[in-house]
């Protein structure tokens, strides 16, 4: 049995793709009330994706994450990162470890400074080869109005792979599989970052040229990071997972990362632009991690040191943003 855990916009996006099996069935941890009551009696998620239409006879819905972890075997984790140590701080560890799990979060654990994967191998002690994730590029908007979509699912466990690719393709849900579950975390991770970096130059005036040069050289500080954090693995940073996921995260119109950043250069605090979001901004959280990281590893990164000092250290868009202009190639 399926399980799912989180109610957003990817959450529902994911577990529509799911019901495209028309004998499935979900067991999905909902914790918002008025989003378990929209489901059941209007057969949508009133909050998010009103108008991808879900069959509430083949959900489980509870707001009882122990009842939905216990019932399920392979659970999707859809929580955004800075809620998934609270939200599983809930759940039985010995519970957890006989689990699989594949992650589909695009951030970094903000209170332990990990990826996904390793934050639940370390934290409750499950086995790598019960973990895997599943990647874009993709917006979840997109995947709800069905728009065809690859996706990347990776992991050490061939298996677990194969079985996750089984219950995603669809006629609109194509997908490949990779082996560097660390290296399209971390990207996953940094492609907000550099949005957010994209959405300040907008917010400032800067067009398409300029974004297309930012983006570019983005790319080159994601492969030298990720290369530094997971060097074995032959990975080409031209793959769906990495390129792919920074370009529609960097230019689309559905990327909150990008809107966020937009907000920020317009003039809007940060404070502001997160109120005015209404959802989460991964890559707020996400450059506090990889700063972090960055410094331990002594990797040069100054888009991403850009973003980190506007978000965090109060900078001055403008200003900040005329240095990267001057370190670009």
């Amino acid at each position: 049995m399926i399980g799912l855990l989180g109610s957003g916009t990817w959450a529902t996006a994911i577990v529509s793709v799911l019901l495209e099996d028309k004998k499935r069935e979900i067991n999905w941890w909902v914790r918002e009330p008025e989003i378990i009551e929209g489901i059941r009696n209007e057969h949508c998620n009133p909050v998010y994706l009103s108008e991808t239409e879900l069959d509430p006879n083949r959900l489980h819905i509870s707001a009882d994450i122990n009842e939905i972890v216990a019932q399920s075997d392979e659970i999707f984790v859809v929580v955004p990162s800075v809620f998934i140590h609270k939200a599983l701080s809930q759940c039985d560890p010995e519970m957890l470890r006989t689990k699989a799990f594949c992650s589909a979060v695009k951030g970094i654990i903000p209170e332990t400074n990990e990826i996904v994967t390793d934050y639940l191998h370390n934290a409750y002690g499950i086995d790598y080869n019960n973990l895997c994730i599943v990647s874009g590029p993709s917006h979840a908007e997109e995947v709800g109005r069905r728009k065809m979509t690859f996706l990347t699912v990776a992991s050490s466990n061939n298996q677990l792979v194969e079985s996750i690719r089984g219950k995603l393709e669809c006629k609109y849900i194509r997908t490949t599989a990779s082996n560097d579950i660390q290296g399209i975390q971390y990207a996953t991770a940094m492609k907000n970052i550099y949005a957010v970096a994209s959405g300040i130059f907008y917010g400032l005036g800067y067009g398409d040229n300029m974004v297309a040069v930012l983006t570019a050289n983005a790319l080159k500080e994601m492969e030298s990071f990720v290369r530094t954090m997971v060097p074995d693995s032959d990975r080409s940073i031209t793959d769906l997972a990495y390129l792919g996921d920074l370009l529609v995260t960097a230019y689309s119109q559905f990327s909150r990362n990008r809107t966020f950043g937009y907000l920020i250069g317009y003039g809007r605090s940060v404070a502001a632009a997160q109120l005015e979001m209404k959802m989460v901004a991964e890559g707020y959280y996400a450059v506090k991690c990889i700063e972090q990281m960055r410094k331990t590893a002594h990797v040069p990164m100054p888009i991403e040191q850009a973003v980190y000092q506007i978000l965090h250290e109060h900078g001055i868009p403008s200003k900040v943003m005329k240095r990267v202009i001057d370190s670009l190639q």
